[in-house]
């Protein structure tokens, strides 16, 4: 038999073309049909996930209009814009010792901060982290609460001297609650749905500042929630307490979500009194945008089998807990319809989210000749041994997937800023705007930062997006959420 080598441009790998002679023998028609169904699968992802300038103007502006249409009535949109009644944000003049809980997602935080006003400003800070119990995500609201509440008491134990609360008070907490809650007041607010993958019963409908009361009674821990926020909003609060030109908050970690500072005379939905500031900070719950997001057969899959079908679809586009799930599907089908990592499909590889985000950003940092880092990620995680093609093609499937994340979310951020210049012209864009961002996935995953960049840059035109300044915001949420506390304490200021 004699074959031909012959470079297959949609993978940039060799297969086998077969002589006439040839023709019709499985085994070289089963070796040419995988490399060109790799090839053609890959091809059809990236298309799927193409993101140019058209469809991400199309995603700002939807962003836009969907948000005038959740501040005019409540189910306006997909869009909640949840009133957040922060309507006066940290001046720098707080002082006093204040906790803060932070429940973001897959870990939780509980933090203190001496706070000394103008001059002395953050005095001493500390904070302990820990895992949320897999078992907990889909326990009882007890059970979570409990373990939110005895973290914390182990926690207010320690408090060591740097630490000073004034004779006669309790200890006041801001509470981040990253999940979205009809907020009622500045220390209260209904559960709405759990996302980022929670399933905890007993919870939906009810007051979390109550579940979280109750679990601290039981501990007989003497503390009290004075305010209750958004991680965003309390991003925002942290950011703001250091920078006067912070105007929106954007968290992408494991979920992902938007704020804003907004005039209350743009709410239509707004009854009642307005704060005197004529300001307050509207959550977005960006998450459940849909308008205009490409999807691939692997976003359809993965989304049908999540536990909120039809839901969350600007979330699982862009955020941590999903793109290396997308990948994992993607390359299941490469596997099985294309042969990419041989005859079979590895065990490990079709075990649902076995290939994390994390995973996929390490692969996209190897820049050897051999691709060694990818090769070991892959055997380490899928118990997979693959060729450098095959590697080759993994990078490919990971960038498509975080090339569309990184730029959808930049499109969101300029949709947001869009609709505060519309209302405002030239308050926005004509001078220096911050973006304050947070979350793991946008600290460690350096591409899916310059894909946003890019985006928003394109979006904007050079000149304009020179004013529009996205800064990384670390912790934020955390000396947010206490700082807010300290806002709304319910003892008198020395500010």
């Amino acid at each position: 038999m004699s074959v031909t080598a012959t470079t297959s441009p949609a993978v940039g790998t060799l297969y086998v073309s077969p002589s006439p002679r040839s023709r019709g023998m499985p085994r070289v028609t089963m070796t040419l049909r995988s490399v060109v169904s790799v090839g053609s699968i890959l091809t059809k992802l990236q298309q799927d996930c193409a993101t140019p300038l058209p469809v991400i103007r199309h995603v700002a502006d939807s962003m836009t209009a969907d948000m005038r249409a959740g501040l005019a009535v409540d189910g306006g949109s997909n869009l909640k814009m949840i009133l957040s009644y922060v309507d006066s944000l940290p001046s720098g003049n707080e002082k006093g010792l204040f906790y803060a809980l932070d429940l973001g997602g897959t870990n939780f935080r509980a933090l203190r901060v001496q706070l000394g006003g103008k001059e002395e400003r953050v005095v001493a800070t500390e904070f302990e982290q820990l895992s949320i119990p897999q078992e907990l995500m889909f326990g009882t609201s007890e059970e979570l609460f409990d373990f939110i509440a005895s973290t914390l008491a182990g926690f207010a134990e320690k408090e060591s001297k740097k630490f000073h609360l004034p004779h006669g008070r309790q200890r006041e907490i801001g509470f981040t609650f990253s999940f979205p809650v009809k907020q009622t007041s500045i220390d209260s607010g209904i559960l709405m749905k759990w996302t980022k993958g929670f399933a905890v019963s007993g919870t939906a409908g009810r007051d979390v500042v109550a579940c979280l009361n109750e679990a601290m009674e039981r501990q007989g821990l003497d503390m009290r929630v004075s305010a209750l926020v958004n991680d965003t909003v309390g991003t925002l609060a942290g950011a703001r307490y250091w920078d006067d030109d912070v105007m929106v908050a954007v968290i992408l970690g494991t979920g992902t979500n938007a704020c804003y500072v907004e005039r209350t005379d743009c709410i239509p939905k707004l009854q009642g009194p307005q704060s005197s500031s004529g300001r307050t900070i509207i959550n977005t719950e960006w998450g459940a945008f849909s308008d205009g997001i490409p999807l691939t057969v692997f976003d359809r899959d993965m989304d049908a089998a999540s536990i909120n079908p039809g839901e969350q679809i600007f979330e699982k586009t862009i955020s941590g807990m999903y793109l290396g799930e997308i990948a994992r599907r993607a390359l299941v089908t490469m596997a099985g319809e294309g042969s990419l990592f041989g005859r079979a499909v590895p065990n490990k590889l079709s075990t649902p989210f076995a290939l994390r985000t994390p995973d996929i950003c390490a692969m996209q940092q190897d820049n050897s000749d051999d691709l060694q880092a990818v090769g070991s990620i892959l055997h380490n995680v899928a118990g997979i041994e693959s060729s450098l093609s095959a590697r080759k093609i993994v990078l490919e499937v990971c960038d498509a997937l975080v090339k569309r994340g990184g730029r959808l979310a930049g499109a969101g951020i300029v949709g947001i800023l869009q609709k505060m210049e519309e209302d405002s012209r030239g308050t926005i864009f004509n001078k220096r705007t911050v973006v304050a961002m947070d979350g793991g996935l946008y600290e460690h995953y350096p591409q899916y930062r310059s894909y946003l960049q890019d985006a928003v840059t394109e979006l904007l035109g050079s000149e304009i997006s020179k004013n529009i300044v996205i800064e990384h915001s670390k912790d934020g949420s955390g000396i947010g959420a206490a700082l807010l506390a300290a806002t709304n304490s319910k003892y008198d200021h020395d500010f």
